[in-house]
């Protein structure tokens, strides 16, 4: 378990702008997730009965914060606040150590600004087992969220037979949906900078332009050679970057809502309307839209379903950290008009004892 001391060694060892930005970063996804639960809940009238929805905060969560090859205090602010907003009691983080057993200053600093009850020195699918199962040091969690690498991910799914998790979020995706009017060298340079998040990264682009897609190949060939950590962006690149001309929209529509990415970039004409046709995990409109916005500044969530989950699977938000109870309350006159149809649908599955329930708070 990282210490106090420790804890408070960490602001020592970061500058007052990276404090700032956390701050920054954890004010902008405050107020988003503020402004989600207090549209949350519902409560409806119908013929006397009333139904409310009440939102309970679950118990204690699990925070996985990955770093093995950078440090991802984002990570921290994405998981923890949302559980703060909710009300969770204990919040707690994992993160992996270096050989001299600390984790990273920045994610140190960063949970104890978003405010994490618990910080543990352990990463991988052993954290995972950990959260879920419990150690001698280590007390289990009800749910576990965050993303991480392949063996995370899987950790996560096979766990989430006995612990709840928030969704199957592997390695990072960026796809661009773009035609004729978009910039290549924007283009180029969002798949570089999804490419080097890890040499299992997919950065992609589905255009309706060949004219497009060779120049994207050329941007990428000039600004990949001379990036940062240039051999990593190389290697992304080569195994899972890819490029798709399609001959019309409809066409790269359908393919881009088949790979339902956990970031999509929209670079058309009319990016708004075709945005509503899309799936993906989060969808970024524009050319001032990058998904480093998203990761850093929007207020928006980048703990992102990825492999397709886009499809079935939503963003983590305060939402997920919440359980949803709802509360029904009837009149008389309400179950009197009910009471008909309720002993049709008794008998038609054969339980007769509901509906004489219901018919006993007539009898005198």
């Amino acid at each position: 378990k990282v210490s106090a001391e420790e804890a408070k060694e960490a602001y020592q060892k970061v500058s007052k702008e990276q404090v700032a930005a956390i701050e920054f970063m954890k004010q902008r996804v405050s107020v988003f997730q503020k402004q989600l639960l207090s549209q949350a809940s519902v409560k409806t009238f119908n013929e006397g009965i009333m139904v409310e929805t009440m939102l309970r905060p679950i118990e204690s969560v699990g925070c996985y914060v990955p770093g093995g090859q950078a440090a991802y205090p984002s990570t921290v602010v994405m998981t923890v606040v949302p559980a703060k907003i909710a009300g969770v009691p204990r919040v707690v983080v994992c993160s992996p150590c270096d050989a001299e057993g600390k984790v990273n200053p920045l994610v140190l600093v960063a949970a104890d600004v978003c405010g994490a009850s618990e910080v543990y020195k352990v990463g991988g699918a052993q954290a995972i087992s950990a959260l879920a199962y419990g150690t001698e040091t280590i007390e289990p969690v009800r749910k576990i969220v965050g993303p991480g690498s392949k063996y995370v991910t899987a950790a996560k799914v096979l766990a989430s037979t006995d612990v709840a998790i928030d969704m199957p979020a592997g390695p990072s995706e960026v796809l661009i949906l773009a035609d004729q009017y978009a910039d290549a060298r924007l283009i180029a340079a969002d798949m570089i900078s999804q490419a080097e998040h890890g040499t299992d990264s997919v950065a992609a682009l589905i255009t309706t332009s060949e004219k497009l897609a060779g120049e994207v190949q050329e941007s990428l060939a000039k600004l990949a050679a001379t990036a940062p950590r240039a051999e990593k962006v190389a290697e992304s690149l080569s195994k899972y970057g890819f490029i798709i001309t399609c001959e019309n929209l409809q066409e790269a529509t359908k393919l881009t809502n088949q790979f339902a990415a956990e970031h999509l970039e929209v670079l058309t004409a009319n990016a708004k309307e075709v945005a509503q046709n899309l799936v993906a995990g989060l969808i970024l409109i524009g050319p001032y839209s990058p998904v480093a916005l998203s990761d850093y500044a929007s207020g928006t969530n980048h703990v992102l379903p990825t492999g397709g989950f886009a499809k079935a699977f939503s963003g983590l938000s305060a939402v997920d950290f919440m359980r949803r109870v709802s509360i029904a309350e009837c009149s008389k006159a309400g179950l009197d008009k009910a009471k008909s149809n309720i002993k049709v649908l008794t008998e038609t599955e054969n339980l007769p004892n509901h509906y004489k329930a219901v018919e006993a708070r007539f009898q005198k």
